[in-house]
Formats: C-alpha cells, structure tokens, sequence
C-alpha cells in the first residue's frame, strides 16, 4: 500500500496503520513543523517527507514537493486532518470563518490533491464543533457526509471529531477505561475522563491559582492533583476566597492570601497525553513536553483511526 499523508503531524496515521496490521510500502508524508517531522523520523525513518503541502502536486504516478520528485506510481489512500483553527468552537468569534479562514482554508489544498491522485480510498478528519453551515460544505465537497465519533468511546478522553472516508466503517463497543489507569500512580483527579487535549495546551499557565482558576470556571485544560486530600482543601480555599470573582478581582485579592495550596496542581505530561491519544509511551522523548503536548493536541486518536482503517482489510 502507497499512503499520501497531508498535514502529517508527528505521523499517527503511520501509527494506526502499525496497530491495525495494514502493511506500507511507503508512506509520503507533507508536514512543516520541525519537531513533528523529527519525531517522525525517529520512530518511522522510512517516511518519505514532502514538506510544504501547497507545494505538493500529483501528475502521472509523480509526486512533486518542495524535496523532491517521487515516482510513485499509484496511492492507494490519501489521509489527513486539514487544520480546525476557523472552525473550532475555541476560537475566538471574529476568527471563526469556516473555509475563508486563513489556516481552515488549507482544507482546498487536500481537495486538491485528492482530486489529482484519486485513489481507492480517503479519509479527512476535523473538529466536530464547527457551525452547520461549515459541515455542509465539507459533506459536499467530499461527497460523503462526516460521521461524528467521540474518542470517549475508545479512551478516557472527551475529544469528539468529524470523519470524511468511504473506507467501510463498522460497528464498536464502548470501551470503559478508568482514567485513573492514565495517570502517573500517586496523582488524583475527581474527573472520570479528560477533556480534549488540544494544541494550547503545549503552553499551560505556570501560575498554579490561574492555571486552577481557569480549570475550574472553564473546564478546558486537564489537571491532576498530588493527592485527594490536597484537591479538597484546595477546593475549599478557592471556594470560600475566589469563586464567583472576575479575573480582575482575583489579582487584587491574591496578594494578601497565601496561596500555596494551589501547589498541588499540574497539567498532564507527555507520558500521560500519549496514552490518552492512544500513542505509545515514550513516542515524543525526544523533544520537550510542551512540544510534545502540541503535537498530540494536534493529533489524532489512535483507537479511533485505527478503527477506521481496520475497515481497510
């Protein structure tokens, strides 16, 4: 099998095809981020890198990329997740656009690719919080309407997403992992599940009261805690001190409280994200947890693709 990956990322797609049994002769991959495309290379040092995914053109069993001309005869299946940044409920109005956003529109780009290999099989992944409109849009350009699959079925983790693939997709049974079992031994969480990792969380708040506060008021980025103990009194402090105050009102008060109990808090390190996305332990030691984080956040869940694929064979 010849794989074409757009927005390649640290390659879980690779990762998938590895975990379902589905052998690739050679897998291309159009990627830009510097660390994405070590850890690639690390883990998969066959992966033929295209670069820049504007400058990939297909024409007569060629590929054509910023690092070369690639004879590669036919590909089988193209695969990607083209980026979400305009069309996910986390960003900020004025910059959710859809398609005429300057990173979502990169989606034309995989069109257009698709449309100039046009191989047996596709799959194209995004946010699943776009607006209607937006997922019309994409039904109809892909020709298949995007099916809604939640990583919470196969992983303690709150991620749902949309798929775009006429790979046939079969039936799964909720899997009932513990999230505990995800964490490092020794830390507590009250939650029964992470909320989505996502790409922001490769730069977290180093103010543990902030970090805390935005925690609990928004629930968006995944914390554990050293103890339950330490959670609840944690939790009583905040209560009785910050609760209900805007940010403006916790700055003043802060200062004339001691705020060390805050101290038991951390976000997720890579060992932990990887597992939660289904990656191998240790697949990202190479580079920096924060680094690290980016790429998962930015990635796909294993589980959930490797399901897909395995529809493949």
């Amino acid at each position: 099998m010849n794989v074409l990956s757009l927005f390649d990322g640290m390659s879980s797609g690779q990762i998938a095809l590895k975990k379902v049994g589905i052998k690739v002769d050679n897998y291309y991959a159009s990627e830009i981020k510097k660390h994405g495309i070590k850890v690639t290379q690390e883990n998969f040092p066959d992966t033929f890198q295209l670069g820049d995914v504007t400058k990939v053109r297909y024409e007569n069993g060629v590929l054509y990329s910023d690092n070369g001309n690639f004879k590669v005869g036919k590909i089988d299946i193209v695969i990607g997740g083209s980026p979400c940044q305009n069309f996910s409920i986390a960003c900020v109005k004025e910059k959710r656009l859809g398609l005429e956003g300057e990173k979502s529109k990169l989606f034309y780009e995989y069109l257009r690719i698709l449309e100039e290999v046009n191989p047996e099989y596709f799959l194209l992944e995004n946010v699943a919080s776009m607006d209607k409109e937006s997922k019309l849009q994409l039904d109809e350009y892909m020709k298949v309407p995007g099916i809604e699959i939640n990583s919470l079925d196969f992983l303690p983790q709150m991620r749902k997403r949309l798929y775009w693939t006429n790979i046939p997709l079969k039936n799964w049974d909720k899997k009932n992992y513990k999230y505990e079992d995800f964490i490092e031994k020794g830390w507590y969480s009250p939650k029964e599940y992470s909320s989505c990792l996502i790409e922001g969380h490769s730069r977290p708040n180093v103010d543990k009261l902030r970090l805390v506060r935005r925690h609990l008021e928004k629930s968006f980025i995944p914390i554990v805690y050293r103890s339950k103990f330490e959670y609840e009194n944690m939790i009583k402090h905040y209560k009785e001190h910050y609760k209900g105050l805007s940010a403006k009102e916790v700055e003043l008060k802060r200062v004339d409280l001691d705020n060390s109990v805050y101290d038991c808090a951390r976000v997720l390190n890579s060992h932990e994200i990887e597992r939660l996305q289904g990656v191998p332990v240790g697949y990202c030691d190479s580079i920096s947890r924060d680094k690290a984080a980016s790429l998962l956040g930015d990635g796909w869940t294993i589980d959930v693709i490797s399901h897909i694929l395995g529809g493949l064979k």
